[in-house]
């Protein structure tokens, strides 16, 4: 053989060591394994190609004209690197083959070396460790039955043609091999960390849930308790202070109208939500506010709430319309713009904040916005899948992340007539 240019060729998957080749299925054989559709194509352009070359040149001597037997030659030589990745020993078998009996033919190698190159190209791009060692095998035997067999002389320049070749096929093929494998390792570990993350998340869920519903239990408790005394007080005093037992039994209504409301909410907490990954950040708010605990959930809380960040220095912005929401809605509102200022004010040391309450058609529309530069994409963390929570419990929605400018916050929720007491 004597040198050629190695046609680069696209990678294909890559095995493990001692694997079976990439195209054959478990319990068939090699000679049935399904070519790959890119090689298919491979192997036609090249059979052109060989044919065409074969054909035109000029076969001097000491070498046979080219004739049909040459053409068949060159074509099945060429049609065997449709099996290059599917049955790269197979391939580089018959193209091997092929070399050493075309020069025993007496017909010059011309372009029939070229899918025997090729043939290598793949067994060390594909191919496990056997693989590689039996296809070298492979190619010292084509290139002894060539320099065997050949009518011409075999010159210093031929052969070192042929070392060019072997080096350039057997190390591109090597490197297109470790390049799938560094592509396989970082694939494999963007998937592990993209699996942890949502086990992260689906544990955290799970955990707010939780928390919610403690939270519930807390107030559905108190609740009970009060309508059980109220309704005690209205039994033993209906005789004789009718007023004040119509009014306790009106208390009654108007505190099982809201824990109604919350036992809703709860039963609404087992179904199915929106999946938390999307825009988590890993933050941490506890739920423990004093201003929240004596109802001051609306725009006093709201302005509180900015006092108090405004404390620590930062600059705040707060635009407040009034809104028409029921209690349980105006608490997630108020949560809402809590969490976020607390994790605003916790993750940044500078830039505005800006908080914006307004109402849109039907629904209250939420946002905070935190200036600044390199914020990151949310990960799963408690403080956004609470968020989350909240809004979706109350039928309204949740997004967070970084824009342009800064780190933003966005709820929407539904308008609800305010509940009076």
């Amino acid at each position: 053989m004597v040198a050629s240019d190695v046609l680069s060729v696209p990678p294909g998957p890559l095995p493990r060591e001692g694997a079976a080749s990439p195209g054959a299925r478990p319990g068939h054989p090699l000679w049935r394994a399904r070519p790959y559709r890119a090689d298919v194509w491979l192997a036609i352009g090249l059979a052109v190609a060989t044919i065409t070359v074969t054909l035109v040149s000029s076969g001097r001597a000491p070498y046979h004209p080219p004739d049909a037997v040459t053409a068949a030659l060159a074509t099945v030589s060429a049609l065997a690197l449709a099996w290059r990745q599917a049955a790269p020993l197979a391939a580089m078998a018959v193209t091997s083959t092929i070399v050493a009996v075309n020069a025993a033919a007496g017909y010059a190698v011309v372009a029939v070396q070229w899918p025997a190159w090729l043939a290598l190209f793949g067994c060390f791009s594909v191919g496990g460790r056997g693989v590689r060692i039996a296809s070298t095998a492979l190619c010292v035997m084509a290139v002894g039955g060539y320099a065997l067999f050949d009518r011409g002389a075999l010159t210093v320049e031929d052969m070192a043609g042929i070392t060019m070749s072997f080096l350039i096929a057997t190390v591109g093929g090597d490197a297109a091999r470790s390049r799938r494998a560094v592509a396989a390792a970082q694939h494999a570990q963007v998937r592990g960390e993209a699996r942890e993350q949502a086990l992260a998340a689906e544990r955290l869920l799970h955990e707010e849930r939780g928390r919610l519903a403690g939270e519930l239990h807390d107030a559905l408790g108190h609740t009970v308790n009060v309508m059980v005394l109220q309704a005690g007080v209205a039994r033993r005093l209906f005789a004789e202070n009718p007023a004040f037992a119509q009014q306790a039994l009106a208390d009654i209504e108007n505190v099982g109208r809201e824990a109604l409301g919350e036992l809703d909410r709860m039963l609404r907490v087992l179904h199915p939500v929106q999946d938390p990954r999307q825009g988590d950040e890993g933050l941490d708010v506890s739920d423990d506010d004093p201003d929240d605990a004596h109802g001051q959930a609306g725009a006093q809380g709201l302005a509180a709430l900015a006092d108090r960040i405004r404390a620590t220095g930062r600059e705040v912005d707060l635009d407040a319309e009034p809104v028409d929401l029921s209690a349980g809605s105006e608490r997630v509102l108020y949560r809402i713009v809590r969490e976020a200022l607390t994790n605003a004010v916790r993750h940044t040391d500078t830039g505005r904040i800006r908080v914006r309450v307004s109402r849109v058609a039907d629904q209250i529309r939420v946002e905070v916005f935190n200036e600044g530069a390199g914020f990151a994409s949310p990960v799963p963390g408690r403080g956004l899948i609470g968020m989350r929570e909240r809004a979706r419990l109350e039928g309204g929605s949740f997004e967070a992340g970084p824009v342009e400018g800064g780190f933003r916050v966005l709820a929407t929720l539904p308008t609800h007539p305010a509940t009076g007491s």
